[in-house]
C-alpha cells in the first residue's frame, strides 16, 4: 500500500529538514527521506565552523540570517558565539585578507582589522609571526554531530513523518504527482524537492534533468583533549584553516583540504598529500599544538555548481519539482536557506532572493 503526501523531500541535512519544517508550519504535510541517516551527510561531518569571515559577499546576508537561526538552536546543537580571527603570515596573504574582509564588511559583516598585539593580547599561544588579521565577535561554531538529533526532535515535534536508510532508486510519474520508489511500498507525493547534497546529481537524472554538480571530499581532523590553549575560532586568509578548541579540550582542525572518492563509493578516504598541510598550517598557527595527537580524521563530501552559489528554485523542465543545495559554507546559511525554500514552494515570496537552478552557471560565476 503506497504512502500519500504533499510533498516528498529527498536528502535529511539540514537544508531538507529545514525547509520540511517550514512546509509544515504552512499546511502541508511533507515527508522527509533519507539514504542514511538524518544530518549525517555534510550536514554531521562537517568541522561545525560559524564564521562570517569566510563567507562569499554575495551570500553574506544570507550568512547573517543563518548565524541567528544557529544562535536561535543554542546549545541543542552546542552553538558558541566565540569570536574569530583570521591570519595572515606573508605580505601576499595580508593583501587577500584586506581585499576581502574589506568586501565583507562592506556587505554587512561586523569584520574589523586588529594589530598583531590585540591578537596575541587575545590568544598568546598564537605565532607572533601573524602580519595582518581581522576580528569578528560574530564567529563561533555548531557542533555537527548534533545535527541529526536535533533536527528529529523537531520532526517528531512538528508530526513531519521521516525514514532513514530510505534510498531512493527511482522515480516515476502518475496522474496525481510523483511515485518515488525506495524498495518499500512507494511513496507518492504531489510535489518533489531534491535536498540530496553531494547525491543530487544522480537524483535529479531520475527526472531527467542533468545538473551541473560536482562534490569536493572536504578533510576534518580532530586531537586528544588538550589543556585551554584558545577561545576562539582560528582561520587563515586563504581559507586553507579552520580551527576551534572545543570545551572538553580537542581541536577540531579544517579548511577545506581534499581527500579522495565519490559520493557513489561511500564515504571518501583521506590523502596524506593533504592532510599533513593542512596540520602543518594549524601547527604554525598554533605552536603548542605539536604536542597534540590527532586522535581521528575523516572527509565529508560537499556538493556545488561551478559558480558555488546555491541551487534553490525550481527543478528546470520538472513541473512541481524543486531543488535545494550546493554551496560552499552550505553549513552556515543551510537553516536559514531552507526556511527561505519552504516559502517559496508555500508560495509566499521568500524574505530574500533564492538561486535559479537553470541559470547560466558562466554568466553568473562572480
Amino acid at each position: 500500500m503506497s504512502e500519500n503526501h504533499d510533498i516528498a523531500i529527498i536528502g535529511g541535512g539540514i537544508m531538507g529538514c529545514a525547509a520540511a519544517l517550514r512546509l509544515a508550519s504552512g499546511g502541508m504535510a511533507p515527508i522527509v527521506l533519507d539514504r542514511g541517516d538524518l544530518g549525517q551527510g555534510a550536514s554531521g561531518v562537517n568541522a561545525g565552523t560559524l564564521s562570517l569571515q569566510i563567507k562569499r559577499v554575495r551570500l553574506m546576508p544570507y550568512a547573517l540570517k543563518g548565524h541567528e537561526e544557529w544562535a536561535r538552536m543554542g546549545d541543542a546543537v552546542g552553538f558558541r558565539r566565540t569570536g574569530g580571527y583570521t591570519l595572515a603570515f606573508t605580505e601576499r596573504e595580508a593583501e587577500l585578507l584586506t581585499e576581502r574582509q574589506t568586501l565583507k564588511a562592506e556587505a554587512g559583516a561586523p569584520i574589523e582589522f586588529v594589530t598583531n598585539n590585540q591578537v596575541l593580547s587575545a590568544e598568546p599561544n598564537l605565532t607572533r609571526r601573524v602580519l595582518a588579521a581581522s576580528y569578528c565577535h560574530e564567529d563561533g561554531y555548531a557542533n555537527s554531530s548534533l545535527t541529526g538529533q536535533y533536527y528529529r526532535g523537531r520532526l517528531r515535534e512538528a508530526s513531519v513523518p521521516y525514514r532513514e536508510r530510505c534510498a531512493v532508486t527511482s522515480i516515476t510519474r502518475d496522474t496525481q504527482g510523483f511515485v518515488l520508489h525506495t524498495g518499500g511500498p512507494p511513496i507518492k507525493a504531489r510535489r518533489i524537492l531534491l535536498a540530496a547534497g553531494a547525491w543530487l546529481k544522480p537524483v535529479a537524472a531520475m527526472l531527467g534533468v542533468d545538473l551541473p554538480v560536482n562534490a569536493r571530499i572536504n578533510t576534518v581532523s580532530v586531537t586528544e583533549r588538550m589543556p585551554p590553549l584558545f577561545a576562539t575560532v582560528i582561520g587563515h586568509a586563504t581559507g586553507l584553516l579552520t580551527m576551534k578548541q572545543k570545551g572538553n579540550g580537542t581541536i577540531l582542525i579544517g579548511g577545506g583540504w581534499q581527500g579522495r572518492g565519490t559520493p557513489q563509493e561511500g564515504r571518501g578516504e583521506v590523502i596524506a598529500d593533504s592532510l599533513i598541510p593542512n596540520l602543518s598550517l594549524a601547527q604554525f598557527a598554533l605552536p603548542k599544538l605539536g604536542q597534540a595527537r590527532v586522535l581521528r580524521s575523516w572527509t565529508g563530501f560537499e556538493a556545488n555548481v561551478p559558480d558555488f552559489y546555491p541551487l534553490a528554485g525550481e527543478l528546470p523542465g520538472v513541473p512541481d519539482a524543486f531543488v535545494l543545495g550546493c554551496v560552499r559554507g552550505g553549513y552556515t546559511i543551510g537553516p536559514y536557506i531552507g526556511r527561505l525554500m519552504g516559502d517559496f514552494i508555500l508560495g509566499h515570496s521568500p524574505e530574500m532572493p533564492l538561486f535559479n537552478p537553470g541559470r547560466d552557471f558562466e554568466k553568473d560565476a562572480t
